[in-house]
């Protein structure tokens, strides 16, 4: 796919018997707004943890950024620009927020001994700047959220991966994550959504993937996937 930062070619994923992948290919563009759904149980969070490098492939092949990456560490495609932000947020509950950033700054190798500054930058971009000195526990739901995208964007992502950031927030708070999201967008971040929230998927993305029991049924626009009889019988049955 011409412009492709992120090409995932015949990926293959077992856990036993079961098979979780079951030869997943797919192409995200560089700058791409991308949307990963389906119904539970799908394959999603198996996709992205193969190509986040938490877990590694059985069969297949994934490049990223021309590199591939099929059997690298997850901290070394971290290095090359892929981060993700997780559902359940996972901070350093002793240290504040502005410290938790400092340890993705420097597991993704990019502090230069000047990390307050950059800390800083991300911490107003993305809402977070008049709580950097409080702990994990001092912030709301909301909160939380963002401070695990400021995290993910410690480590200065080509892609960001953002898996379910919006999951249990209220309607106002889905359009807050999603005007950051769009926003870091535009500043040239490819993202791939994983979410549940209808709206915001079709709201957020350029084009949408759709998983069911572990292959891909369907790709196109918001538009074409809200039509698809593949989609409506994934999600609601016969």
């Amino acid at each position: 796919m011409a412009g492709a930062l992120l090409e995932i070619d015949g990926v293959v994923k077992r856990f036993g018997g079961f098979t979780a992948l079951n030869r997943v290919s797919l192409s995200v563009r560089a700058g791409e707004r991308f949307g990963l759904i389906g119904p539970n149980g799908s394959g999603k969070t198996t996709l992205i943890n193969c190509v986040a490098g938490s877990l590694r492939a059985d069969e297949g092949r994934i490049v990223f950024d021309g590199i591939d990456v099929t059997r690298l560490p997850a901290h070394r495609r971290t290095r090359l620009g892929i981060a993700r932000s997780f559902q359940i947020p996972r901070p350093f509950t002793s240290m504040s927020v502005r410290d938790n950033l400092g340890i993705p700054l420097e597991y993704a190798g990019h502090a230069r001994g000047h990390t307050a500054a950059e800390t800083a930058e991300i911490l107003e971009a993305i809402g977070l700047g008049a709580k950097a000195h409080l702990r994990p526990d001092g912030l709301t739901q909301i909160e939380m959220r963002k401070l695990e995208l400021a995290r993910a964007m410690a480590a200065r992502p080509k892609l960001l991966i953002s898996d379910e950031a919006m999951a249990g927030l209220s309607s106002a708070e889905v359009d807050d994550i999603l005007a950051i999201l769009l926003r870091l967008n535009g500043q040239g971040i490819t993202i791939i959504m994983i979410e549940h929230i209808m709206r915001a998927v079709m709201r957020f993305s350029e084009r949408i993937v759709v998983l069911d029991a572990g292959e891909r049924i369907a790709e196109g626009t918001p538009d074409e996937i809200v039509r698809n009889p593949a989609v409506e019988k994934a999600y609601l049955g016969e």
